[in-house]
């Protein structure tokens, strides 16, 4: 690729770092400011027109850099779209970094795994329901570490993650249960749809590979966690391990899989 071709890229992550140190260095009495929001929103519209590029023109490319990259897009919109409702201007010091990064491992890695199947509109709805639920699922997990800052910080505790400000505590706890019954919602529509297609494809509904029961163990963590949040007022740091055992899980079922077979396995 020629240099001038990283430019929209390196843009990209320029917008989404900027947005993020700002926040880092900004006092709490300066977060009104809708300048970030603008920034985020042009940063968004790039790497849409960078994934629209890698992605969809020609074969339909879901190599693992690009497949993050999508993810954390999502997330980054799921981000910008809260924010409007809940004031979640400290989350963007978690969310930007790794999005940047994501959009840096997209401009570096140019391995062309095409998606068979991608004609059957069985198989499109489900990779597009499982990539909103995974994107769901990260920004519950990087809205738990913030809630895990927030109360080390309300207790003065010494913390890794020092930030000018906090939403309220009780506000962020009912987003993340928001946030991750949609997730399982969409969770459970990836697993019916996948077995549906596989059925259809492989007249076998549900494989136990690798990918399919670490997703099914990271379903029962996070229905888990909502039967607990309902039965029991799970709450709290409980909710947080839970949120974050549920991610970790999730992330071995597909990342995980598509590592060893697309970096380890060369497949």
């Amino acid at each position: 690729m020629q240099a001038s071709t990283y430019l929209p890229y390196l843009a990209v992550i320029v917008l989404y770092s900027v947005v993020a140190i700002r926040f880092w260095r900004t006092s709490s009495s300066q977060l009104t400011s809708s300048k970030p929001a603008t920034l985020i929103a042009l940063g968004l519209l790039i790497h849409a027109s960078l994934l629209y590029q890698d992605i969809f023109i020609g074969d339909l490319n879901l190599n693992i850099a690009n497949t993050l990259s999508l993810i954390f897009w999502l997330t980054v919109l799921i981000y910008w779209i809260a924010d409007f409702k809940h004031g979640l201007q400290s989350l963007q010091a978690l969310v930007l970094p790794p999005a940047a990064a994501m959009v840096a491992l997209q401009a570096s890695f140019h391995d062309n795994v095409v998606v068979a199947f991608a004609n059957d509109p069985l198989f499109v709805t489900h990779i597009a329901i499982a990539l909103l639920a995974y994107s769901l699922f990260t920004f519950a997990a990087l809205h738990a570490l913030l809630m895990a800052a927030a109360e080390r910080s309300l207790h003065q505790k010494a913390s890794l993650i020092k930030l000018p400000d906090f939403p309220p505590i009780m506000t962020m706890e009912t987003l993340l249960f928001r946030i991750i019954g949609l997730g399982f919602v969409l969770l459970t529509f990836t697993l019916i749809s996948g077995m549906l297609f596989s059925e259809q494809i492989f007249h076998q509904a549900l494989k136990l590979n690798h990918k399919n029961i670490f997703t099914i163990i990271s379903w029962l963590i996070f229905g888990s966690l909502l039967l607990g949040r309902e039965k029991y007022g799970w709450r709290g740091r409980t909710a947080i391990r839970w949120t974050l055992t549920g991610f970790a899980v999730l992330l071995l079922a597909y990342v995980g899989s598509k590592f060893v077979l697309e970096i380890l396995l060369g497949r």
